[in-house]
């Protein structure tokens, strides 16, 4: 849960902060032209289609900023919530309702439904795609591909839509890719070069066909990537790494999606990874109504 997240309530106050600065929150000047002093409403925050909720403690931290400062010290507000993150909701059920000052609400809104419909559509897309693969011993994972200063929020999504998150970070694993095989001259120069691993860190490697795969098996690395293959080319990258060690972990990456992962299903494999989780999400509905 987001509340036992360490990273989350690192990263969340900041991100709230810079978000309700950027919307002139505390100058919402239609508000403050148009509504009067200490008017009170009912409110609530529904779901407009089904859906994965992420973001209780977005709605918290966004009200306790607002209700910190000297604008809104005073104002009333009260919440009620009546599902946790990771819980599914039905299309017009509430989230949550409350009562209170109808200026902080408007404050408010705009940047609680942005990330919460942002995180529950993250979280709502990993949930179908676990549930299309339909198989508990590959796991989902994210990627990187993730929002600049978000990714946190984005990964923790991720968890409360049933996938696994992938490294946070480039400092996280030794993963190895196209890029630094070409820049390096080659699979066996690279890994050549980080064979005196002082870090102690895990080693990932991508391999784009069958070739690749065996001259990496050479150096035992302990996690293999397989990208972009055909089903034929991944079936017999496969058999290759379980005959050579039962250790080795395998990836599978590239232009997998709903349609396309019951595919993968059978296949003797570790983890599928999915940048579209984070970087392709169409929102959810979720709307703030006054009752």
């Amino acid at each position: 849960m987001l509340e036992n997240s360490p990273k989350i309530l690192k990263t969340l106050p900041k991100i709230i902060e810079l978000t309700l600065l950027e919307d002139e929150a505390f100058n919402d000047i239609t508000s403050d032209l148009t509504i009067e002093k200490n008017i009170n409403c009912n409110f609530a925050i529904n779901a407009r289609e089904e859906l994965i909720f992420c973001g209780k403690k977005v709605i918290e931290e966004v009200f306790l900023q607002l209700k910190n400062s000297s604008k809104f010290q005073n104002s009333t507000l009260e919440l009620n919530y009546f599902f946790k993150d990771g819980d599914v909701v039905k299309p017009r059920e509430s989230i949550v309702s409350g009562f209170g000052d109808v200026k902080i609400i408007l404050s408010a809104e705009r940047t609680i439904l942005n990330l919460i419909q942002h995180l529950s559509a993250i979280a709502t897309s990993t949930k179908k795609h676990v549930e299309k693969l339909n198989n508990s011993n590959i796991k989902i994972l994210d990627t990187r591909k993730t929002l600049p200063n978000m990714r946190e929020l984005q990964k923790y999504a991720v968890k409360c839509g049933g996938g696994e998150n992938h490294r946070f970070s480039l400092a996280d694993l030794i993963l190895i890719k196209d890029n630094h095989i070409s820049a390096c001259g080659g699979i066996k120069k690279t890994l050549e070069k980080i064979s005196n691993n002082k870090n102690n860190l895990k080693i990932e490697i991508e391999c784009d066909n069958y070739s690749q795969v065996v001259e990496c098996l050479k150096f035992s690395p302990d996690i293999i990537m397989l990208d972009n293959m055909n089903l034929q080319e991944l079936q017999e990258s496969i058999n290759e790494i379980r005959k050579s060690s039962k250790a080795i972990l395998i990836e599978v990456s590239g232009g997998i999606n709903l349609e396309n992962i019951q595919n993968y299903r059978n296949f003797d494999i570790d983890f599928i990874s999915i940048g579209a989780l984070t970087n392709s999400v169409k929102i959810v509905d979720i709307g703030l109504d006054f009752i």
